[in-house]
């Protein structure tokens, strides 16, 4: 039994984390080059950490790490050693760790009522963004990428080794726009059988991919693999997370994770959201009822939208 289904036996929701992009940017670090959030690894490792314990405080069950746009080739491209780019990323993972164990040791020692006390150990996980995240131009909401599956592998190869050196407790292989990325970043993960991973997708409507794949054939592939410990969707518009959550549920019994955005277009020129954000909690309750049993944020989201899922775990184990 891996982490998650540990997690899903005692518990009747794990709670994910909320945004980091957007999070640090809220917080005032400049996210507008070509790193984006990932550059705060070298210039605010105070700031990732704070944002991480903050989403621990939260009630988050699972925080990811920042390297969701670090990759050992974006670092270089900015002047970065390919040991400094490695260190980075290898860095991400040890700052979720901190911040974990710092919370909880804290957390233990709080005076709490009986249903604040039922919470799992939080998991620490490693982000493996697509490669539009490495191009910094949006392609993660389109899939126009245009390489094939092996050299997608090779992209991937690299940053999933130095992430999986650091023992993260999942991979969190977010925002696919494409079937083909999520087979290439399974071939990688299959070198490491020890290794666990959740696959997400970026999706533009209520059963496909950005990239034109359908959602259900996504999970059906995925269903299968042992290393694979939920299929789900993130950073999507949240209208249609309630359809897609029933299109994976026809293709797999595996948990159905669901981490949305709030809502709007990304403006890949100035690396922001435009648009206004939708009302975000009314939806939590009708990814739960749909089937979804891991919730959290995406682009948008904050600590305080993570405060509204954990309150609804809180009130389902109130009703058990």
């Amino acid at each position: 039994m891996n982490a998650v289904e540990k997690m899903l036996q005692e518990y009747p929701l794990v709670v994910l984390d909320g945004a980091f992009g957007t999070e640090v940017a809220r917080r005032g670090f400049n996210t507008s080059t070509e790193l984006w959030a990932a550059l705060a690894l070298s210039e605010r490792p105070d700031l990732v950490k704070a944002v991480h314990r903050d989403y621990y405080n939260a009630g988050a069950d699972v925080s990811t790490g920042a390297s969701y746009q670090a990759t050992v080739e974006g670092f270089e491209k900015k002047g970065f050693s390919h040991e400094q780019a490695a260190n980075l990323i290898r860095l991400s993972v040890r700052l979720v760790r901190e911040a974990r164990d710092e919370f909880w040791g804290e957390w233990r020692r709080q005076p709490f009522d009986g249903y604040a006390m039922q919470r799992p150990f939080p998991l620490v996980a490693a982000s493996v963004g697509p490669y539009g995240a490495y191009l910094a131009d949006g392609s993660e909401y389109t899939g126009n990428y245009g390489l094939s599956r092996a050299e997608l592998s090779d992209f991937h190869e690299e940053r999933i080794a130095l992430l999986v050196e650091e023992r993260p407790d999942i991979l969190a292989c977010e925002t696919l726009p494409l079937f083909e990325e999520a087979e290439a970043i399974l071939q990688n993960l299959k070198k490491y059988p020890d290794a666990l991973a959740w696959f997400s997708f970026s999706c533009k409507d209520g059963k496909h991919t950005c990239g034109g794949d359908r959602v259900a054939e996504c999970a059906r592939f995925l269903s299968g693999e042992r290393q694979v410990a939920a299929i789900g969707v993130n950073c999507t518009d949240p209208d249609n997370v309630s359809d897609l959550i029933l299109e994976i549920r026809k293709e797999t019994d595996k948990p159905v994770l669901v981490y949305p955005n709030t809502g709007g277009t990304y403006d890949a020129e100035a690396k922001a959201w435009k648009g206004e954000p939708r009302p975000y909690p009314s939806y939590v309750k009708d990814w739960f009822s749909s089937g979804a049993r891991l919730i959290g944020g995406c682009c948008g989201t904050t600590p305080e939208h993570i405060r509204g899922i954990a309150e609804l775990r809180k009130s389902l184990l109130k009703q058990d």
